[in-house]
């Protein structure tokens, strides 16, 4: 398969839907671009005493609208590009989902698979330390992703507050609620993704209760198993992938099982009755709703003339490259867009930095209710752009947040 270069893919996109707001060539050149970007290198002492180097990074993209935000990724494959990316939907996002937030995104380069608690903690001390004088509430405000956790998270805290003097629980989101974490968090994304998935099926007359499959089975997906029958009132279960390989089941898995028999063998491989189907036939499965909830570049226009889903919602950060949204879009296939889909992460991270400000917490029934009202709006302004410009949904979805975010720079006075 062809590769991709991640951030190329995310500066099409900006550009696109800049033309369909005529934007000025200053205004464009802004938002193709991080504003700020920080790499460094740590020392971090392993069990065996000696001392390893990881290269990490931590862009803030646009802080426009608001202070950045983004998780940090401990991952061995990440490059400046992929983070510049990543940070780029970081912005559209927040600004999708109208949060008085800008766009981030940290990494480190790493195989957390084979690092222990202890060397997990120190790097993840390090990294404090490299980046704190650039975070904070009112600056830049992290949180977990791809291989990173609440403990993370924890670690993270206490080293900034060690470093600071001072109690800042709102420096990181997706905490332990114990130290100041939300009510709502762990399966905010995907119950996010599943709410929009609702609202499109409503939308197309499509029934979420028939088949689906998720590619990619770590917290979103486990999650996004579970909550599309809380949510939509049924489903069934017929194909799941992770890291280790794909199974299918024509007659559908019980989501519970499924978690269950993963948390303990730590694969999907292995779920009985189930049989295993080469990871590219996941994609590729006859549902009426997919699931993306793993990496990027997944759907190509290699494999998107066979998807056969009606629905798509991308949990994963960017998985479909342009030329495959455009193949997507003539076979009638609804994308929910990564920036829209993937949002109820950072949408209830907001409620916490809410909450961490003032010592109050909300109960979770609340946070339910208010990142349904969000994303629910969300949707329903990415379907009028969608109408309005005559392009397809994630062209939408950028032209929504491209536009929220050059008004704001705009009315700042930096074009």
């Amino acid at each position: 398969m062809e590769s991709y270069n991640s951030f190329q893919v995310a500066q099409h996109q900006v550009r696109e839907a800049a033309r369909l707001l005529h934007l000025d060539k200053a205004t464009v050149e802004l938002l193709s671009w991080p504003q700020r970007e920080f790499r460094c290198t740590l020392q971090v002492r392993m069990d065996d005493g000696r001392i390893e180097n990881f290269h990490a990074y931590r862009i803030q993209y646009n802080y426009a609208r608001g202070p950045a935000k983004g998780g940090i990724r401990f991952h061995p494959d990440e490059t400046v590009d992929t983070i510049r990316a990543l940070a780029s939907w970081m912005t559209w996002k927040t600004a999708v989902i109208d949060l008085p937030l800008g766009g981030a995104k940290g990494g480190v380069c790493c195989n957390p698979k084979t690092m222990s608690p202890r060397e997990l903690e120190n790097l993840s001390r390090a990294y404090i330390r490299a980046i704190h004088p650039m975070i904070g509430i009112d600056r830049d405000v992290p949180a977990p992703d791809v291989y990173t956790n609440p403990q993370t998270m924890a670690w993270m805290m206490d080293e900034y507050e060690t470093i600071t003097g001072r109690h800042h629980p709102g420096v990181l989101t997706d905490k332990p609620q114990q130290i100041g974490g939300t009510e709502g968090r762990r399966d905010a994304t995907a119950r996010g993704g599943v709410i929009t998935v609702r609202e499109a099926c409503s939308a197309l007359g499509a029934d979420p209760t028939k088949a689906f499959a998720i590619q990619g089975f770590g917290n979103a997906g486990q999650r996004a198993a579970l909550l599309h029958r809380e949510i939509l009132g049924g489903g069934k279960l017929v194909g799941v992938s992770d890291s280790r390989g794909a199974i299918y089941l024509p007659e559908g898995m019980d989501p519970e099982e499924l978690v269950m028999h993963k948390l303990k063998s730590g694969s999907v491989l292995g779920f009985p009755g189930a049989k295993v189907i080469p990871q590219e036939a996941l994609l590729e499965l006859d549902v009426e709703v997919l699931y993306p909830a793993a990496l990027e570049n997944v759907i190509t226009e290699d494999n998107a003339p066979n998807i056969r889903a009606r629905v798509i919602c991308e949990l994963a950060n960017g998985p479909t490259t342009p030329a495959a949204d455009i193949i997507l879009n003539r076979k009638g296939i609804h994308v929910i867009p990564d920036i829209l889909a993937s949002a109820g992460g950072v949408t209830v991270s907001y409620f916490e930095m809410i909450q961490d400000s003032y010592s109050w917490f909300w109960e979770e029934e609340l946070v339910h209710g208010r990142l349904d009202s969000k994303l629910t709006r969300a949707y329903h302004a990415v379907q009028e752009a969608i109408r309005e410009k005559h392009v397809h949904p994630r062209l939408g979805a950028m032209v929504v947040g491209v536009a929220r975010v050059a008004e704001a720079a705009k009315l700042r006075g930096w074009v």
